[in-house]
């Protein structure tokens, strides 16, 4: 049974996304305010974490930085704040999913689904277990990335990103096609969120990420990784 920390300081809203959760064959923890979030979060390790960004004594943001600083665990932002702006943001902290208030039962389920698939999953003989280009080799079976030999962590989608790239490598692959494999079918709402995938991913593995040469843009038609 995966495990799901809710951080939300509204009573109700926690109630209700328990009861929802809790009646999907999820095991629900609640915590109401940051401090809290992160007291739990250390204590009971969760697959999951659903996160609010205007919370007390700590705001949503800092949460996700502090998560993100020791654990790769999946989070999915739940705010009602709905500008573009704050969904790239809340992706440029490590989030990995956004999801705005109000929102309808079966598409939070679906996307809670949908991460939790993405790091549980299982590869067949068609893609090696290992993969390198360069000074970065990620491990699939083991979820995990080194940089010139030193474990770098990577959140979800970035992970995902990187491996579509790091399998097609030398070829480009459009937008819309990198799109798809990482969100699938809800990739028309995506376009920001591969950019600050792009952005985040340069940060980790390239030597200059203002001079990226490992990540390449191919203007009009998309990103190529050099396999060297």
């Amino acid at each position: 049974m995966d495990h799901i920390l809710v951080i939300d300081d509204d009573v109700a809203h926690r109630e209700s996304l328990s009861y929802l959760l809790e009646k999907e064959q999820f095991s629900v923890v609640v915590a109401g305010d940051g401090d809290e979030g992160l007291r739990r979060f250390q204590e009971k390790r969760p697959n999951l974490v659903l996160l609010d960004l205007m919370l007390p004594k700590m705001p949503g943001e800092e949460v996700c930085r502090a998560i993100r600083a020791v654990a790769d665990t999946p989070i999915i932002m739940v705010s009602a704040r709905s500008s573009e702006i704050d969904k790239v943001v809340g992706l440029e902290l490590g989030a990995d999913d956004y999801v705005t208030k109000p929102y309808s039962s079966a598409e939070l389920v679906a996307r809670i689904r949908a991460v939790l698939r993405g790091t549980s999953r299982t590869y067949t003989d068609e893609v090696s277990d290992l993969l390198q280009a360069g000074h970065v080799r990620m491990n699939l079976i083991h979820h995990s990335v080194t940089v010139d030999g030193v474990i770098t962590p990577f959140a979800l989608k970035e992970f995902e990103l990187l491996e579509a790239l790091m399998v097609n490598a030398g070829r480009v692959l459009s937008r819309g096609q990198l799109a798809d494999m990482v969100w699938g079918a809800r990739h028309m709402e995506q376009g920001k969120s591969l950019d600050v995938l792009i952005k985040r991913i340069r940060l980790k593995i390239e030597k200059d990420p203002d001079n990226p040469q490992m990540v390449k843009t191919i203007r009009g038609l998309g990103y190529l990784l050099e396999n060297r």
